[in-house]
């Protein structure tokens, strides 16, 4: 391994690409410790409560911190979510289905859009999230600088509210293109380069957290006590998690296809046997975002309305107990709610995602047909009945990685950001983008008849379903 990475950095272009990603990703790291003008100091937990935890939860996939105040504090999630409405409107609305099949140009106008949504998101997102954070902290301004006080001294001032959205908002936008000067000079997928350097920075934290915590003895697994076998439990549990997400990402099964024999001049040509690869896991990390995020929304909401009403009183108990009942994550009913939305969402984006009427098009027209299954609506009822058993396989085992955080976090008594590192969209982020960087590296080697990164370590095999 050691003389393939000399190898790697032997190469002029493949170092220029690695050197100048990983530029990229620290200039991202500095602008995210870099705080808005008008906060005092960038506060940990300015949001408090429920919304605290839903703020640490989602940045583990927004490629930031958002209970810090830094001009990158959006993170790159408004792109992503841009990205995921075109996706969405792209199978309902005929103009966008148009220019997804007009290939690269299609495409160019597509991203296009993207980024015009993004900017929109940017101002909505950075202006509730300048009031909630900043505008609201209180009489003395809270954590907002004195300077930039409005006259009565509760909040921040109103231009500099706008001042506030417009440098998030530049931010954001920085940070995109940051992603695609990554996409174009460098190497890897941009965006999720710098979603997976957001997560691993936790990580040096989440160790101390635990490090600090620890006792060197015998604590029988006690809740809330981090001992010698609670260490080595979270040890072989992360090995077994990060075993079966590797079989998640890189699972398929393997339809076997053959093309037409055709014959020209004297020579006939055609007649072999391939076969069509269906991964598991279609829908990626979807589901998990979807479902954690349709979870997190509940309990703070009937938080925020059980503040409106007098403390004591019917109402406040009946939304208080729903509210801690959507956050409790160590109850059966959070993660059986959660278990059924994340297979609802597999099926619901393998849907969105996967046409077997296209394929089975695309099969016919190329003069490939799958054995045993004629050309047209067998095939597509073939494929799709193939599809709908193994995205159960794969939605059952997404569901077995999404909950080991939540299992860790409520048995263990672990901080929450150290039993996110165990499953969940961060792992499996990081697990996608890893094999990704590899494959693009293994490329460049192979394109001068070198051997890839994982080659004769098992890289490259796909597990079949």
């Amino acid at each position: 391994m050691l003389e393939k990475l000399r190898i790697m950095f032997t190469i002029p272009e493949l170092r220029k690409k690695i050197f100048l990603t990983l530029g990229l990703l620290a200039i991202y790291r500095i602008g995210f410790h870099i705080p808005l003008p008008m906060v005092d100091n960038a506060p940990a937990d300015s949001a408090g409560g429920g919304a605290a935890d839903f703020l640490e939860k989602v940045s583990l996939f927004a490629a930031s911190d958002l209970r810090q105040l830094t001009i990158f504090g959006l993170g790159i999630m408004p792109y992503i979510s841009a990205s995921i409405i075109l996706q969405l409107l792209g199978t309902t609305v005929p103009a966008l289905a148009e220019l997804k099949k007009e290939g690269q140009a299609g495409q160019k106008k597509i991203n296009e859009y993207t980024r015009y949504l993004t900017v929109g998101i940017c101002l909505v997102q950075s202006w509730i999230y300048v009031s909630v954070m900043l505008s609201a902290s209180g009489p003395g301004g809270g954590n907002i600088n004195a300077n930039f006080l409005n006259e009565a001294g509760t909040g921040l001032y109103l231009p500099w509210q706008f001042v506030a959205v417009a440098v998030m908002t530049c931010g954001s936008v920085f940070l995109m293109w940051l992603g695609e000067q990554i996409d174009e000079h460098g190497i890897g997928n941009g965006i999720s380069l710098l979603i997976m350097a957001g997560i691993l920075a936790q990580m040096p934290k989440a160790l101390y957290e635990l490090i600090r915590n620890m006792e060197t003895q015998l604590t029988g697994l006690s809740r809330g006590q981090v001992g010698i076998e609670t260490l080595i439990l979270l040890f072989v549990l992360f090995i077994g998690v990060v075993v079966g997400v590797v079989f998640i990402t890189l699972g398929q099964r393997k339809i076997p296809t053959q093309s037409a024999k055709f014959t020209r001049g004297r020579k006939v040509y055609g007649g072999t046997r391939q076969h069509l690869p269906l991964r598991i896991n279609q829908a990626g990390v979807m589901p998990i975002i979807f479902a954690s995020s349709l979870l997190m929304i509940p309990g703070v909401f009937f938080g925020l309305m059980a503040g409106a009403f007098e403390t004591g009183g019917a109402i406040f108990k009946g939304l208080n107990l729903v509210s801690l009942t959507m956050q409790d994550q160590a109850s059966y009913f959070f993660n059986l709610l959660y278990v059924a939305l994340i297979f609802f969402f597999c099926y619901f984006w393998t849907a969105i995602t996967f046409n077997p009427k296209e394929i089975s098009d695309n099969l016919r027209d190329s003069g490939t047909f799958i054995p045993g299954y004629r050309p047209g609506k067998r095939t597509t009822d073939y494929l799709e009945k193939v599809m709908v058993r193994i995205t159960y396989v794969g939605a059952g085992f997404l569901s077995i990685v999404a909950i080991v955080p939540t299992i860790v976090y409520g048995s263990l008594g672990v901080p929450y950001s150290i039993a996110g590192f165990y499953g969940g969209t961060g792992l499996l982020i990081a697990v996608s983008v890893a094999f990704d960087l590899v494959q693009k590296i293994d490329s460049h080697l192979v394109m001068r008849n070198y051997r890839g990164l994982l080659e004769g370590a098992g890289g490259g095999v796909s597990p079949v379903v």
